[in-house]
Formats: structure tokens, sequence, C-alpha cells
């Protein structure tokens, strides 16, 4: 199963569930990097040293960093989405599809 990194401002809610469904998830607060306005650039820099894919909810930084960086563990970008337990599920199902991250830039969109 992925390792996760949550960036500073991804849903906790969310955070729970993915633990809940297994998931091995770390979070910027947890890692010391929150509060202390760190660049994306430096999150993802973070992220790959860690060997873990990045979740975020900014979006266009981090599919901009995927194209000008595509050597890194997967990004997994989200729209913001008040369903946590819905939008963890939409996440679980999405890496399930996936054989490896390395590299990979996935999107998870809540439903229309």
């Amino acid at each position: 199963m992925a390792q996760l990194y949550a960036n500073e401002n991804f849903p906790l809610p969310v955070v729970a569930e993915l633990r809940r469904l297994g998931y091995d998830l770390l979070t910027s607060q947890e890692a010391g990097n929150a509060g202390r306005a760190v660049p994306d650039e430096e999150v993802l820099a973070f992220a790959v040293a860690e060997g873990r894919a990045l979740l975020t909810i900014n979006r266009k930084h981090f599919i901009r960093l995927h194209r000008a960086t595509p050597a890194h563990a997967g990004i997994i970008v989200c729209t913001y989405d008040p369903d946590f337990v819905g939008q963890a599920a939409r996440i679980a199902a999405t890496l399930a599809e996936q054989s490896a991250l390395d590299g990979q830039l996935l999107r998870v969109n809540r439903p229309a």
C-alpha cells in the first residue's frame, strides 16, 4: 500500500479516514513542516526524500511542479470535498488502480 504525505492544507478528516483504511500517511504537521510557509518545491522535495506520494488540494501549483519535476514518488491532486469519507474512498479507489505511483500525477475530483 502506498506511503503518503499530506501537505499542510489537506483536510485532516480525510487523513484520518485514509489511515482507517490502512494507509501509512504522514502529515506536514507531524513532520514539523506546518505553519512555516514552506515553498511547494520544498514540500515536494520532502515527500521525495521520504519516498511518499504527495496528497494535496493545491492542484494548480503541484500540477505545474509535476511537469517541472517529474521524478517524484507520485502526486495526488484533489478538489476540496466536504464529504471527507467519500473523498478518502475515491482516493483509495484511485490508488488501488495503480501498480506504481513513481512519477505519476493522479487527479481525484469530487463528484458533480
